[in-house]
């Protein structure tokens, strides 16, 4: 029984023609704006150019949904890196949020079949948001771009037999 897994090195040599939308929050902007760091360095160390990513900025996690089904209904975009934070405060917004935006994200997904890495950190403070967003292997923009990209050479080679 045959496995597909892609490594970094693997990522690298297919994302070439990929073209691929960034969708960042602006709440939260020490977090937020290192998402979208980590998200852009890993896309540049696999070679996609600034003309294979567009960046789209909305104002928090919450508008995350809308935008990135709006983008992939326009059909030109093989994936949807989305990254915001959603911080724990001292009232119940904070579950409302997390919950709209991940179920949002997910019937976006399904709805429209193009990938949506989920780059949205939801953490009890500060603190572990900015731990998550620190500028090194661990970034979840970083890991959310890297998900992208994966699910949408996978996808490809699913749809159209090319080689994962």
């Amino acid at each position: 029984m045959g496995q597909t897994e892609l490594h970094f090195s693997d990522l690298h040599a297919r994302a070439s023609d990929l073209r691929l939308a960034v969708v960042a929050g602006r709440y939260n902007p020490r977090v937020a704006d290192s998402l979208l760091e980590g998200a852009l360095g890993a896309l540049r160390e696999l070679g996609l150019s600034e003309g294979q990513v567009e960046i789209f900025r909305v104002p928090g996690a919450f508008e995350l949904p809308l935008l990135a089904k709006e983008l992939a209904q326009i059909g030109s975009f093989d994936a949807i890196v989305c990254l915001g934070a959603v911080i724990r405060g001292d009232t119940s917004h904070f579950d409302y949020v997390c919950e709209g935006v991940t179920q949002g994200l997910m019937q976006a997904m399904l709805q429209t079949q193009v990938p949506m890495a989920f780059g949205v950190l939801t953490t009890e403070d500060e603190a572990q948001a900015l731990a998550r967003s620190g500028r090194n292997e661990h970034n979840k923009g970083r890991e959310a771009a890297l998900t992208a990209v994966e699910m949408a050479l996978l996808q490809q080679r699913i749809r159209h037999g090319k080689p994962a």
